[in-house]
């Protein structure tokens, strides 16, 4: 089977996993907000979860990023037994430093959130200093995730990262169904911690398979560890910076209104499901190819990956975009407007949902194009590009606050990620040589002129079916998959006919799979 192949089908698999686990992960969002609603509470653990998730992130990611390019090349000189070897040594590493680091978050909480949460006094900012040192409890398990993720991409098992989202929202919707009345928010935040670790449930069926045998070693002075913790200090720092953009978000969101925090945190994870399903497929399994081929030296290949990526991209993410604009509302009402989440809750998620939104495309390709980056071994360049995203944003969210409230923070993201997503593909062309910017334009128009008549009729079509069935909430979604169907039709229509060479490829790769 050749590559492009391969890389489809694992594509195509992750997808259809993801959308299981994003369908859970709907189910988790809804209960919680039903259970907490968004108020004072919620606020407090989505900025303790914020703190807990910089550091689990910091880990995770920069690992995995790191390890995967690292460990190809090993393969290529020491065979499997030198990238066993290695992943031991750093599973140990991490593991002893993951400790360290939950020592120092336990006792550095209460001035964590005095940063993350300008606006909580009392019983609030108590709450968040107490969930934030529950939530640290995560990092262990982040870290040997990270470290195993790593791994078993690396030996072309991408699936694990799609069932891992199972586990997580298994855990999740077990205690909000059956415990938390218990336990309350609190146990929310344990349910947190234990749904990180759930995930090595699944990572172990994932080793198993390959052959990995656990053997305890450490060695600092592995020139491949070295190499590694050289790479890694400037991921760390993208992770970081990138992360210093949402806690700024919801530093400056905890100075207004009672819900705003809560209101950008589920918009933004509405947003997210897109990029977790779709997205984060592509640039999962393109990852360790782009990564072998950045070591030829004719980077022809590699540039044809590249713009194959970038418009797959932009073919799901401009019509998504214009499905959550014009159907935020709606999206928000039937998703999560129950018990205690409210009709002014579902204002102000929608109004943070269309700005959220709009930095969709920008959002992913940038995804995208810090992993060519990281396949180059090349980690200093995205975390230049990061600083500056970083401080236009907080700029942005300063000059948008005053006269848009929680929704000038959300456009402040989608303005200052897609400048970011602009720089780095200029660096990338300074760096391997033309990626074919008109080829890449000609994509994006035809995509947005799909869109628009998509969105037309999506519009249109909803509210002629919503005054068809008396606007009542069975019927609501009913109104709602079908606008959906027929719009997306449409789409794909007009890009099959507009000769999108990314859609062409697809199909031409499923009829040779049958």
């Amino acid at each position: 089977m050749s590559q492009s192949k391969k890389a489809m089908k694992s594509i195509l698999l992750i997808i259809i996993i993801s959308l299981g686990g994003k369908l859970l992960g709907l189910i988790r969002e809804m209960l919680i907000a039903a259970k907490y609603g968004a108020g004072a509470q919620t606020d407090a653990f989505f900025i303790a979860l914020t703190a807990v998730t910089l550091a689990t992130a910091l880990l995770m990611q920069a690992i995995n990023t790191t390890m995967i390019p690292i460990l190809s090349e090993i393969e290529t000189k020491d065979g499997r037994k030198g990238k066993v070897k290695l992943t031991n040594n750093i599973f140990n590493i991490v593991f002893l430093l993951s400790f360290i680091i939950v020592i120092f978050g336990w006792i550095l909480s209460p001035y964590i959130i005095k940063v993350l949460a300008l606006g909580f006094e009392g019983e609030q900012y108590k709450l968040t200093v107490l969930l934030t040192r529950i939530g640290f409890t995560s990092i262990i398990f982040a870290g040997i995730v990270g470290v195993f993720r790593g791994y078993l991409q690396s030996e072309q098992k991408f699936t694990e990262t799609s069932i891992s989202e199972w586990a997580i929202n298994i855990t999740y919707i077990i205690f909000l169904l059956f415990m938390s009345k218990m336990f309350g928010i609190k146990g929310l935040m344990v349910a947190s911690v234990i749904a990180v670790g759930a995930q090595l449930i699944v990572q172990n069926f994932g080793l198993k398979k390959t052959g990995f045998r656990y053997k305890f070693t450490i060695d600092l002075k592995d020139k491949y560890v070295r190499r590694i913790f050289y790479l890694i200090s400037p991921v760390l720092i993208s992770v970081a910076v990138s992360h210093v953009n949402k806690i700024a978000d919801k530093t400056l969101a905890s100075t207004l209104i009672n819900g705003s925090i809560s209101a950008l945190d589920y918009s933004s994870r509405l947003n997210l499901m897109v990029l977790g399903v779709f997205i984060t497929a592509i640039t999962t399994v393109i990852f360790p190819i782009l990564s072998k081929e950045a070591n030829k030296i004719n980077y022809h290949g590699l540039k044809k990956i590249i713009r194959h990526g970038i418009n797959s991209i932009l073919l799901i993410t401009i019509p998504a975009t214009v499905v959550m604009v014009v159907l935020a509302g709606p999206i928000v009402s039937i998703i999560f407007e129950r018990g205690a989440f409210d009709s002014n809750a579902t204002d102000m998620t929608a109004g943070a949902l269309v700005f959220y939104s709009l930095g969709l495309s920008g959002m992913a390709t940038r995804l995208f194009l810090v992993k060519v980056f990281y396949s180059l071994q090349d980690t200093r360049t995205p975390m230049t590009n990061s600083f500056i995203v970083m401080l236009l944003n907080i700029f942005l969210n300063l000059i948008l606050i005053n006269s848009m409230q929680h929704e000038g923070i959300a456009f402040a993201t989608s303005i200052s990620v897609t400048v970011i997503t602009f720089l780095l593909l200029f660096s990338l062309t300074k760096k391997i040589g033309s990626l074919g910017i008109g080829n890449l334009i000609s994509c994006i128009m035809k995509c947005i002129i799909a869109a628009s008549v998509m969105g037309i009729v999506i519009h249109f079509l909803y509210y002629l079916l919503i005054d068809t069935f008396l606007n009542m909430y069975s019927m609501n979604i009913l109104a709602m998959i079908i606008s959906l169907i027929v719009g997306s039709v449409i789409y794909l229509i007009i890009i099959y006919f507009l000769k999108v060479e990314e859609l062409k490829w697809l199909l031409s790769l499923i009829k040779k799979e049958r």
